[in-house]
């Protein structure tokens, strides 16, 4: 099989083509805090759920980038990443 950048981009090692993938243990944190943030909404488990829900998301961005399977998952990652720090920084500004 010839190595195009289609292929580098969108194949897994296998040879398929790879956009989604099932749930990994970071994905399933994040889903599940985040969910439980909407049930408490204030006060210290809410926070609690908040640096959860983050920490698991960033942990799974960072897999991608560093261990996607292909480029797609690997950008994916990158773009996670750069989401969840321009959303810290704009909810930080006064």
């Amino acid at each position: 099989m010839e190595n195009t950048l289609f292929d580098r981009t969108f194949r897994d090692g296998d040879g398929k083509i790879v956009l989604a993938q099932m749930p990994n243990l970071p994905i399933i944190v994040w889903l599940t805090a985040s969910l439980l943030k909407l049930v408490f909404t204030t006060g210290e488990i809410n926070t609690g759920l908040d640096v959860l829900a983050n920490g698991s998301l960033f942990t799974w961005a960072w897999l991608e980038l560093f261990q996607g399977v292909n480029y797609f998952r690997r950008a994916l990652g990158l773009l996670v990443l750069i989401g969840i720090l321009v959303t810290k920084m704009l909810v930080s500004l006064p």
